[in-house]
């Protein structure tokens, strides 16, 4: 019965993707960014579900069954740091994504430079620019996606007790399906269902939670007898200024969203005449609300499936479905999981075939036949880094959105606030601002605070100091 639900629901996905072929026009700038006419439901959805991978289901959940309730901070931080840019940055996004230029993230990025007057540049620094950020996109996301393949696999090996390379296979052969058939739209529209299934599964997961912790005494109670310290709003720190910076952490963590180019091309392809606010509504809703019950599982999993030797933190949803639910639930529960790294990965594997058919020469490549080819080969490889169980590949996901979010976020919130940028400080802010981020990465330094808010800082610094330098010479 739990392989009848999961399959099930793998195959809604595959024909919700596939029926986008109907909506195509068959014309490559639909195949990458969707027509530019998505409404803001549909994006508002895809976009959330997007940026809330398998992370949400494994190690968010993992993260509050060991901390306890001061990982509510990571939930505060992350969505008060999203908003904050999002506010920022969303709508000149949308509106310099209008043009017919811009198919890519970095084709955004150098078309925004292009069109600030007060940014001169001649064409072939800004094609180096557009290549580096093309270069850097490939590279990253397409082992974030390899990464999120594996990542799937981890539950089905657990309950189905599949080999890992099956589950990888499945994901791969669905996805490159309707990718082939219905591009960026079609991962728009799975994103979608997949939104839906995820909230619904976590939703599902707490009901059975609570029924059972009431029939033994009450949830807080029994939460209460974990440990002393487990309903602590605050990890243990000698001060409230180490408290804070734990939380400012997160903060920027929220804020890196705008450096993720899968999330930030979403934005690109909301039809000019939906509403930025409409779409950030469906957004935060469903973020907040599938955020908090994410919480609420993991303290339930804790009291449920007790720690005990070797147990592993990220399997704590599984596990708890096992214990709670009927397996047509447990189904579904497998299915949300799968679902939220299949999300992801669809938009890792577009965004990378869009940099490699835009990004690296000066004629974009407009035969729709060789942007899908791009998407398979990128698809392979990814495939192929999942299936060889590199664990040193793996490890680099662990800082791909805060390399990610270093990188772009301070040049894009820059050229948001419409403050002055040359194709030479984008450089130097890109590189500095990733340099910092691996600097407090590989030496630990201030580890307790994430290491993105250094890179993101550093990049706005460099980019400050570049413009006041400019302007100086200038006068």
């Amino acid at each position: 019965m739990v392989e009848i639900a999961f399959i099930s629901f793998l195959t809604l996905f595959f024909f919700i993707g596939a029926s986008s072929y109907f909506a195509s026009e068959g014309t490559t700038e639909d195949y990458l960014v969707a027509g530019k006419n998505v409404s803001a439901p549909l994006i508002g959805l895809s976009a959330v579900a997007t940026n809330n991978s398998g992370f949400m289901f494994t190690g968010m959940i993992g993260a509050t069954y060991s901390m306890g309730l001061s990982s509510i901070w990571l939930m505060i931080g992350w969505i008060l740091g999203d908003f904050l840019i999002q506010n920022t940055a969303v709508r000149r996004i949308r509106d310099i994504g209008a043009s017919e230029q811009v198919h890519s993230f970095g084709g955004l990025l150098v078309h925004w430079l292009s069109t600030d007057k007060q940014n001169t540049c001649s064409e072939t620094a800004r094609h180096r620019l557009r290549q580096f950020v093309g270069l850097i996109t490939l590279l990253f996301l397409t082992v974030y996606a390899a990464a999120q393949l594996k990542a799937g696999t981890k539950a089905t090996e657990v309950l189905l007790d599949w080999d890992s390379d099956s589950g990888i296979l499945i994901a791969a052969v669905i996805i490159f399906v309707y990718s082939l058939v219905g591009g960026l739209r079609a991962s728009i529209w799975t994103d979608v269902a997949q939104s839906i299934v995820m909230l619904v599964g976590m939703g599902l997961m707490v009901m059975f939670g609570w029924v059972s912790l009431s029939e033994t005494g009450g949830f807080v109670s029994a939460l209460q007898q974990v440990s002393d310290q487990y309903l602590n709003l605050f990890p243990e720190y000698s001060t409230l200024f180490g408290a804070g910076l734990f939380v400012l952490g997160w903060v920027f963590g929220g804020m890196g969203v705008i450096g993720q180019p899968h999330v930030v091309i979403r934005f690109v392809t909301l039809s000019e005449q939906s509403s930025v606010r409409q779409m950030q509504m469906y957004y935060y809703f469903w973020f907040t609300l599938f955020y908090g019950l994410t919480i609420v599982a993991g303290l339930m999993s804790r009291v449920l499936v007790p720690e005990i030797s070797e147990f592993d933190a990220e399997l704590a949803l599984p596990s708890l479905a096992q214990t709670l639910m009927p397996q047509i639930f447990v189904g579904l529960i497998l299915a949300a999981l799968f679902a939220a790294t299949m999300s992801t990965v669809d938009s890792l594997i577009f965004a990378c075939s869009a940099s490699l058919n835009r990004d690296f020469s000066t004629q974009p490549n407009r035969r729709l036949w060789l942007n899908k080819l791009a998407t398979f080969v990128i698809l392979a490889i990814a495939v192929m880094i999942a299936l060889s169980n590199n664990q040193t590949v793996f490890s680099l996901v662990l800082d791909t959105w805060g390399m990610l979010g270093s990188a772009f976020g301070p040049l894009i919130i820059w050229l948001a606030l419409r403050r002055k940028v040359t194709v030479a400080a984008a450089f130097m802010a890109i590189i500095g601002a990733m340099l910092t981020f691996a600097l407090f990465v590989v030496n630990g330094w201030w580890s307790d605070v994430y290491a993105l808010t250094f890179g993101f800082i550093s990049g706005i610094i460099i980019l400050a100091l570049h413009e006041s330098a400019a302007r100086q010479k200038e006068t």
